[in-house]
């Protein structure tokens, strides 16, 4: 076990004691803001969402705290456009940021693929008042650890309202793994072996404890549960004996479409990190019942995009959902999302009304008695009605909508969707099909109702191109050296001889003897 290394410098004491310039007066009974986005996670990686093989109490109770949206999204398929909608408080085609940052596009994008992947924008615009920036500037302290991946140098957390940045820059995995040393120019690294997911939190809880008299906002960012899968000896060993049995058939992976897609939790360094993810989100949670304030703090969770079922590590199940991280059906973008504030939410509640990540800047504030933006968060909508047991039809009534001009490592294909009431619409940017899914009598997505409603498809459709229009979305344009003689060739071997190796790798992780690699395996992660 390694000993907790706290970092309280004195550069990070400079940073807290001081008060931001208010534009709103500082009320004492402001509520304080946790807001905790995890990278990659399934929906039903979470114990109250279903899953039986990951641990993850300390989520669960923290679920069943305040309200639960069944219908919560993130608000792309892959993390950094999400993570602009919250910043932002709109969606992705608005914003630009529809790729993530650092993805190839026009004729850099050079996969083989029939479409160029459109171009898009690769930091957060200066010019906008983001969350952080409205919350300090009505006296707010603001803190932020983990993951950026909105852009670097001159578009860093402190550049955009943050006044605290711990580990957060320009890229969107750990660039040095799970455990210390980090490799991180925004985070001095513990002891070697140290558990970045573990410190992260353990930051988060300091500043915590440290801010006395102001309403902070804290957004613990992790980089969890992304790849590199990478665990403990001693957690792999333990969901490896906890395993279910392999699927009758021996296939983990099924192709749809366009990759294998993983069918069964069974992974257990994957499940170790999802253990220590749950340990790391209890101990910012026993942080804020020490601080004894945990009444009057509005406490968020969810997550960027959704679990990682096809390309990158293969790691989790998202079924009954279709798909994974990168795809177009539910599950790339259903999340957990749960906001807990005993004030005014009750716990154990639960709402069926489709939310998104934009969602939260005009819900955070609306919470705090803080004016709204419209001018700022267009796309985003108060849940603050829904949290009371209010029916609000602003809410209840509207579209939500994902523009994706571009391919990806797991799959996907480019297109565009949009979510009215029970219906989902997915157009396909290739060929110009859509298809339609009726999400509360087929949340697999394995019906297409296009053609028995056609009359449902046209006017979903008229409504989603009129919005791409109006935001000025980009699209993906035809690529010149499209070969299709290539393309089935590459889609047999993905079929074939890909799947295969597939399948034996991640039947080896179960196996006594399995061995990762080398420079992760003697860490902790406690």
């Amino acid at each position: 076990m390694f000993a907790l290394r706290m970092f309280v410098t004195a550069a990070f004491l400079a940073t807290v004691l001081p008060s931001n310039l208010s534009a709103e007066p500082i009320s004492p009974s402001r509520p304080n803001v946790v807001l905790i986005l995890v990278d990659d996670l399934g929906l039903h990686d979470i114990g109250i969402e279903g899953s039986s093989y990951y641990r993850t109490p300390n989520i669960d109770r923290l679920a069943k705290s305040g309200m639960r949206f069944t219908a919560g999204y993130a608000n792309c398929r892959v993390c950094s456009p999400s993570r602009a909608s919250i910043q932002l408080g709109t969606f992705p085609a608005r914003h630009g940021i529809t790729q993530w940052i650092g993805g190839k596009s026009g004729m850099d994008f050079d996969r083989g693929e029939a479409l160029l992947s459109a171009e898009y924008e690769r930091q957060l615009p200066a010019e906008a008042v983001t969350l952080p920036e409205a919350l300090g500037q009505s006296g707010y302290r603001t803190f932020f650890a983990g993951k950026w991946h909105l852009g670097g140098e001159g578009s860093l957390p402190t550049d955009h309202g943050f006044d605290i940045n711990v580990g957060g820059h320009h890229a969107g995995s750990p660039p040095g793994g799970f455990f210390a040393p980090y490799k991180n120019p925004k985070l001095e690294n513990g002891p070697d072996g140290e558990s970045l997911t573990m410190r992260l939190a353990r930051e988060t809880a300091n500043f915590i404890g440290s801010v006395d008299d102001q309403p902070y906002f804290a957004m613990l960012s992790f980089y969890a549960v992304h790849a590199p899968l990478q665990t403990s000896r001693e957690r792999w060993q333990k969901y490896r004996d906890a395993a279910p049995p392999a699927p009758a058939d021996g296939n983990r992976f099924k192709v749809d479409r366009t990759l294998p897609v993983r069918q069964i939790q069974d992974n257990p360094v994957y499940a170790g990190m999802m253990e220590t993810l749950d340990d790391a989100v209890g101990l910012v949670l026993d942080a804020l019942e020490t601080r004894g304030d945990r009444d009057n703090t509005i406490v968020i969770f969810t997550g960027d995009n959704g679990g990682v079922s096809s390309g990158d590590g293969f790691a989790t199940s998202n079924l009954p959902l279709r798909g994974g991280k990168g795809r177009q059906w539910e599950g790339g973008i259903r999340e957990p999302y749960y906001i807990c504030y005993p004030k005014q939410v009750s716990a154990g509640a639960t709402s069926d009304v489709p939310v998104t990540g934009s969602d939260l800047y005009p819900t955070i504030l609306d919470l705090a008695g803080l004016p709204l933006r419209p001018e700022q968060h267009l796309d985003g909508v108060s849940l603050a009605k829904v949290l009371q047991g209010e029916v609000d039809e602003s809410v209840q009534d509207r579209a939500l909508i994902w523009h994706y001009p571009h391919y990806d490592n797991q799959g996907g294909e480019p297109s565009s969707l949009i979510r009215r009431g029970d219906y989902k619409l997915i157009h396909y940017h290739l060929d110009g099909h859509d298809e339609l899914y009726h999400l509360p009598s087929d949340v697999s997505e394995s019906t297409d109702l296009a053609a028995k409603h056609p009359e449902v498809v046209a006017s979903l459709k008229a409504e989603l191109m009129a919005y791409l229009k109006s935001v000025d979305a980009k699209f993906p344009e035809p690529d010149p050296r499209y070969d299709p003689d290539q393309a089935a060739k590459r889609m047999a071997q993905i079929q074939g001889p890909g799947k295969e190796r597939l399948e034996s790798s991640h039947a080896r992780i179960l196996q006594p003897d399995w061995q990762p690699n080398a420079d992760w395996w003697g860490s902790t992660v406690d």
